[in-house]
Parts: C-alpha cells; sequence; structure tokens
C-alpha cells in the first residue's frame, strides 16, 4: 500500500504539482486566441438553450439543455461551497479573480473538447448517443492512438466512477450528520437506494434527474447568496475593488501574496469547472442537436454558470461577512462558507446550507456515475458488466457515507483525473484544426443569416464521423 500511495504522489506531483495547471492555462489562452475568442462570440447564444425552445422533439432524445443541467450538476459540487472558502483562506480574496480569469478562457476550453465530442459521437444502439475524448482519440487521431483512449478511459473510470463518488456520498453523509443527527449509515442507505434507482435507469434517466435536481439547487443557492447581497448591498464596490487589488499585490491579503492568489484561484477555477480535464464532454455528447458548435456553446455556459455564478455567490457570502479576516489562521472549507452565512442570515442558514451541499453532490454523483459507465464502453459493450459497475458504484457510495475513512482508499483519484487531463490536452490540441472546422462552418451559416445552423456531415467526409448520427432528428 505504501508503494502505491507514493506512486500515486509522484503521479500526482508530476501533474497536478507542476505540470497540469500552466497547461491547462496556456492552453485556455491558445484556443482563445486562435478561435478569435469564441466564447465571447457565441456568449449571446449561450442563454438560449435555457428557454427549451429550438430543442429536440424526438422523446428518446437527451435534448441540449438536459445535456447543460448533467454538466453543470456535474461541475457544481463541493469545490463550489468548501473549495472556494479554500482558496480564499490561502490565496486572499484575489483568488476569486483568478478564478473569474480561469473561467473565462476554460470556456473556450470547453467548446473546442465538447464540439469534438459531438462530431466524433457514436449511435449507442439504445436510441442515444455516447462519446467523449476516448472516441475522438479513437476516430479522430486514428487507430495508433487507441492506446491514449484506453488509458484515458480506466483514468476515467477509477478517478470519477469510483474514486470521487466514495468522496460524494461522504460529502453527503457528514452534511445531513452535523446538521440534523441522522446516523450516516442511514443516510447512506437512502442515498444508495436513491442512486441506484437514477443510475439504474441509464443517461435518459440521469438527464430527467438533472433536469429536476439541477434547478433547484442552483435556485436555492442563488436566492440565498442576493439576499445576502442585498443585506450587504453597500459593501458590494468595496469587495469588488478588495479582489482586484489583492489579486495583483496591491493589498497583501495572505503570506505569498500576488502568487498565493493566482495559485489558488487558478488551481481551485480548475478543479471547479472541469474544462479541459475531458470529463464534460462525455456528457455532451449524449444530446441530440442540430450542430457541433451549439452544444460547444452549450457547455462553455456550464463552465461560465458554474464558476463566474456559482463560486461568486459563495465568495460574495464570505467577503460580506465578518467570519473571514483577511491573513489570519483560522477556519476555512465549508465551515467558513456556513458560519458566514450564519452571520448574515442567522443560524437557520445551515439547514439550507445542508440540502445545498446534499444536492450539489447526489448531482455530482450521477454524474460521476456515467462518466464511469461511459469509460467501461470503451472496452467493452457488455450489458453485464455495466450491471456489475452500477452495483460497485453504489457499494463505493455506500462505504463512502458509512466509514468516513474508507475515503482515504481512493487517494488515487486526483492523481487519476491529472492524467486523464494530460492525455485530453494533447488529443484536442492535435484535432484543434478540426474543431475550428466546424466553428467556422458554424460561423459561414450564420453570417449567411441562419438563424440555426445545421451540420452536413458530408462536408466532413474525411472524417471518421458516424453518418447515422447526424441524418436523424425532429425539431421544434
Amino acid at each position: 500500500m505504501e508503494f502505491l500511495r507514493s506512486l500515486f504522489g509522484a503521479v500526482d506531483s508530476l501533474t497536478w504539482g507542476w505540470a497540469l495547471v500552466p497547461l491547462l492555462v496556456i492552453f485556455g489562452v491558445f484556443f482563445t486566441v486562435l478561435s478569435g475568442f469564441v466564447q465571447v462570440e457565441f456568449f449571446g447564444r449561450m442563454f438560449r438553450v435555457l428557454s427549451g425552445r429550438n430543442q429536440n422533439t424526438d422523446p428518446n432524445a437527451i435534448s441540449a439543455r438536459e445535456a447543460l443541467l448533467v454538466s453543470v450538476g456535474g461541475r457544481v459540487g463541493g469545490g463550489n461551497i468548501a473549495g472556494v472558502a479554500v482558496a480564499i483562506s490561502l490565496g486572499g480574496p484575489g483568488a476569486v479573480f483568478w478564478m473569474w480569469a480561469i473561467a473565462l478562457v476554460g470556456m473556450a476550453t470547453s467548446l473546442i473538447e465538447c464540439t469534438l465530442a459531438q462530431m466524433f459521437k457514436r449511435r449507442d444502439g439504445e436510441g442515444s448517443f455516447r462519446g467523449g475524448p476516448a472516441d475522438y482519440i479513437r476516430h479522430g487521431l486514428g487507430a495508433r492512438y487507441n492506446w491514449m483512449a484506453v488509458v484515458y478511459a480506466v483514468c476515467l473510470l477509477a478517478a470519477f466512477g469510483l474514486g470521487f463518488n466514495a468522496f460524494q456520498g461522504n460529502t453527503m453523509a457528514g452534511a445531513v450528520h452535523e446538521a440534523f443527527g441522522l446516523s450516516r449509515v442511514v443516510t447512506g442507505a437512502l442515498i444508495t437506494v436513491v442512486t441506484g434507482l437514477v443510475i439504474f435507469g441509464g443517461i435518459r434517466r440521469i438527464a430527467k434527474a438533472a433536469d429536476v435536481v439541477v434547478p433547484v439547487m442552483a435556485v436555492l443557492y442563488l436566492a440565498v447568496a442576493i439576499l445576502v447581497i442585498m443585506l450587504n448591498i453597500t459593501e458590494v464596490p468595496s469587495v469588488l475593488v478588495q479582489i482586484v487589488r489583492s489579486a495583483f499585490g496591491l493589498d497583501q491579503a495572505v503570506a505569498g501574496g500576488m502568487g498565493a492568489a493566482i495559485a489558488q484561484g487558478l488551481r481551485r477555477g480548475l478543479f471547479s469547472n472541469e474544462a479541459g480535464l475531458g470529463s464534460a464532454p462525455n456528457v455532451a455528447a449524449t444530446a441530440l442537436v442540430r450542430h457541433p458548435v451549439s452544444q460547444g456553446v452549450t457547455q462553455a455556459f456550464s463552465v461560465f454558470i458554474d464558476t463566474m455564478v456559482i463560486c461568486t455567490c459563495t465568495a460574495m457570502i464570505i467577503l460580506l461577512g465578518d467570519v473571514y479576516v483577511s491573513g489570519a489562521e483560522g477556519i476555512d472549507g465549508v465551515v467558513l462558507t456556513q458560519q458566514s452565512l450564519a452571520g448574515h442570515i442567522g443560524e437557520w442558514s445551515k439547514y439550507v446550507l445542508t440540502v445545498a451541499i446534499v444536492l450539489f453532490a447526489f448531482s455530482s454523483l450521477i454524474y460521476n456515475s456515467y462518466l464511469g459507465e461511459n469509460a467501461l464502453a470503451v472496452m467493452t459493450d457488455s450489458k453485464i458488466a455495466r450491471t456489475v459497475l452500477r452495483a460497485a458504484i453504489l457499494g463505493v457510495v455506500f462505504l463512502g457515507a458509512t466509514a468516513p475513512s474508507a475515503t482515504s482508499v481512493f487517494f488515487f483519484a486526483d492523481p487519476l483525473m491529472g492524467v486523464l487531463a494530460v492525455v485530453n490536452l494533447v488529443a484536442i490540441m492535435m484535432l484543434f484544426p478540426v474543431a475550428m472546422r466546424a466553428v467556422d462552418d458554424f460561423r459561414t451559416q450564420l453570417k449567411r443569416g441562419v438563424a440555426r445552423p445545421v451540420f452536413d456531415p458530408e462536408g466532413f467526409a474525411d472524417l471518421d464521423l458516424d453518418q447515422e448520427a447526424w441524418h436523424s432528428g425532429q425539431w421544434k
């Protein structure tokens, strides 16, 4: 066991320790500049998906909005509550600015990777689609790179399908126990049963669950944050100034100054929005849409919601309160958020925050479960194997919920996420010209006055696309 810990510790150091964060930032800037600031160009189109208009009418298909909500549910998790608090504690208010910055460039990265996932998606034989980095590696880069697809799939299955689900179970059970005193065993059993009812229904039921859970959790948390902001509206301008000054080292809020703000903001932002990590493309590929870029635009919006909206809400709750003191040693994590919220609107708020944490964690759990299934599909189409994986996921969730120390067994999750991120970044860099062909096609149609561009796979006949996937669909 010690050997494995040392091995995965080395992998973590080689990825998250010094290489991956700069790579994600540099590649994000690269995609932003060479795409012509595509996330800014299409920003106005992002909000169309919320109306539910222009969706497909196939009752068996996943709509663009459902794919958005599943990915938002996956991106938005405990990191949006506890992670932001840690970033501010270690990096000062300036960390928030750098979270915003990495989200803006991450929107371009997400648009590119999710466009590729849509282009190379495949029919799964059950009336739905499957796709993601493993598919755009296999069909976009060719058979000689199959090993990359397998490495990616193994890391995705182990990290998201198993490891992170143990942590989500632990988060939910811990939050409920602290707030309501309910036994971890009881909570774990309830979580496991509800999770089973969802994930055994496949991606369609996961999408339907996300369509209910994600709006509720987002509206609940936004309502609380808006209440806090309105109660302290006169202090908001000074907090924004504090964030900017701290970001550039003008206020030495913490040891390390500007360097600490940048490091914490970028790291926590990347962990939160997942842009470039290759997780969201697995969900993006499931949607039935007119054009691959339209889902890329939708998934860029998911990054915006995660960081610019939800993370900012947490930051405002903390920075508008009296609990956090710049540069002082003290509480951090979810406790800082909890006490800050209580200072604004009273002790009853801890129950609201607990409900938010449970919803955030549950939405991440069902999202992670689908990622694990999609990874398994890269290696085998066996329905028995899929059933065994679902059962294993439920076992991991219950274990994580009932035995907090058991989560230490899944120490490999973060290092493996680092590996899959490196593989994904290499792939999307190699396929960037292909993605830009789709983006340019989308732009050309818009310039010709086509309000809703439609993808013609025959115009990309040189690529290994699933033609059947693009010759179906009915639209409102």
